[in-house]
């Protein structure tokens, strides 16, 4: 438990800040700060850092990256995770583009969950959005459900004037593969300068348009998966919709349960807070006190909220920090 009572159990581990999409929201233009060949941690750095990890607790674990696809070897990555005594459940988050090829494999190494995301359904909008191309991520949806996932869900990050057309779309896309939808936010994880009012759609908003044209009933008996997310089914539609609102929700961190680990070797307690803590040096040791000690430590300054409502200006952006 932290100093607020909450139990950290859930780590999201970024395997790449390298990525071959750029979201508007995650890598600033003409964005150069890649981590140094030498600040990347091996295979067998994350192998132990997830047995150190499991050890103490941590019972969910979620690969991310940049895109997490792109490290060579994620498969047997993977199947040696799912070996380590304690680890319950491993997730990837991905934007799909390498999804089609790799879905089974990793199914059989031992992923269990996969999210997709998807912030429109028109190909040159996307194509805007994350200057890739919508067709590779369709076919990694449809190889995730063949694979046999015990979920995949779509992510969408809500932008006024961007994406905002495209949010019944989803909905209905979501539902007729009958595939959860989590609706995002927008958080100033490249500037502060993303958060205009020309471009931030509030959950609530969201909701409010929803319930024009169908029933939102809440379901607060779903849980699906290990983060935020608070679920509605809508009636008529039959799709099932999660509200992810780190902006506007005042209880948002109430129940964080998540500690995230960057391709560099830091441990940061909270995404929205500057506060990191290099691994290396303790990597460096031939046993593991150290790495348990430093756990400890981010366990005891992990905030009770983020920073983000408080003119948070982001160190290093998304890419790299890890999703």
């Amino acid at each position: 438990m932290d100093s607020f009572g909450r139990t950290i159990d859930y780590l999201r581990i970024s395997v790449t800040d390298r990525c071959n999409e750029r979201c508007l929201y995650c890598r600033p233009h003409q964005y150069k700060g890649w981590i140094a060949p030498g600040e990347n941690l091996s295979d067998d750095d994350l192998v132990r850092i997830v047995r150190v990890a499991a050890g103490l607790g941590f019972r969910k674990f979620r690969l991310t990256g940049g895109e997490p696809l792109l490290r060579p070897g994620l498969v047997e990555l993977v199947r040696r995770m799912a070996s380590i005594p304690g680890v319950e459940c491993i997730g990837l988050s991905t934007n799909g583009v390498k999804l089609a090829p790799l879905a089974a494999d990793l199914r059989r190494a031992g992923l269990r969950t996969v999210n997709v995301s998807l912030d429109a359904l028109d190909p040159a909008l996307y194509h805007r959005i994350t200057g890739g191309r919508l067709g590779p991520v369709l076919e990694g949806i449809q190889a995730a459900v063949r694979a046999g996932f015990e979920r995949v869900k779509l992510n969408t990050v809500l932008m006024r004037h961007v994406n905002e057309s495209e949010i019944w779309p989803l909905i209905r896309f979501s539902a007729e593969h009958q595939l959860p939808l989590r609706l995002i936010e927008l958080m100033p994880l490249t500037s502060r300068d993303v958060l205009t009012p020309d471009n931030f759609l509030s959950v609530e908003e969201v909701m409010e348009r929803l319930r024009r044209e169908d029933e939102l009933v809440p379901a607060p008996e779903l849980r699906l998966g290990h983060g935020p997310a608070r679920y509605y089914r809508l009636v008529r539609t039959g799709a099932l919709v999660g509200f992810i609102g780190a902006m506007t929700q005042t209880h948002f961190c109430d129940n964080c349960n998540k500690m995230r680990l960057t391709a560099d070797g830091r441990l940061r307690p909270c995404l929205g807070h500057h506060d990191e803590i290099n691994l290396h040096e303790a990597l460096r040791a031939s046993d593991d006190e150290s790495l348990r000690r430093l756990f400890f430590h981010a366990l005891a300054i992990k905030p009770r909220e983020h920073e983000f409502r408080s003119c948070y200006q982001p160190g290093r952006p998304m890419t790299a920090i890890g999703g």
